[in-house]
């Protein structure tokens, strides 16, 4: 886009949609936009030399500013649903992450997918080689990999094998 007095104003010159994919992060996703951004920026300025070049002006309708992200924002509230719950832990991945507290340790959440399954809001409703399962609002979160505060990053299996939970047991209310 050009510059203009406004932040993030400008005339668009070029663009393309990209999908978020089911599996996207933060960072994947900000990885596949800074390799399409390098190529619209080379197409961009090739169009601009050659004259052909458009600038269309932005909407004003629909603008939001995305404030700074609170630490707040990063911890799970089990009373969401599984698929609200889960795009907040792909969109902390790879900083801050997703927090949550069980037993009084604090954890980071890295990723988890949806499943059916149904129970009281943080309860642990198995644990087995796909992970850990958590009951949300609506539906639950089989959580794949993890932290405990000061450690690495693990695959859940990994983890508890060092930080062993059963079902039945709860992660805390926010």
């Amino acid at each position: 886009m050009q510059m203009d007095t406004g932040l993030d104003t400008g005339p668009v010159l070029m663009q393309e949609k990209i999908p978020i994919l089911e599996d996207d992060t933060m960072g994947t996703l900000h990885d596949r936009l800074a390799e399409l951004g390098a190529k619209l920026i080379v197409q961009a300025l090739d169009a601009s030399e050659a004259g052909v070049v458009k600038a269309t002006p932005q909407s004003a309708e629909g603008v939001t500013y995305a404030a700074k992200l609170d630490r707040r924002e990063a911890r799970v509230d089990w009373r969401l649903g599984a698929a609200t719950v889960n795009r907040q832990v792909r969109a902390l991945n790879p900083s801050p992450g997703a927090d949550a507290r069980v037993r009084g340790v604090e954890l980071k959440i890295w990723r988890c997918a949806t499943a059916g399954e149904r129970g009281h809001p943080g309860e642990i409703l198995s644990v087995g080689p796909r992970g850990l399962c958590v009951a949300c609002g609506e539906g639950a979160l089989v959580i794949t990999e993890l932290q405990r505060s000061g450690g690495k990053r693990l695959a859940a299996t990994d983890f508890l094998r060092g930080f062993p939970l059963s079902a039945g047991e709860r992660f805390e209310a926010q």
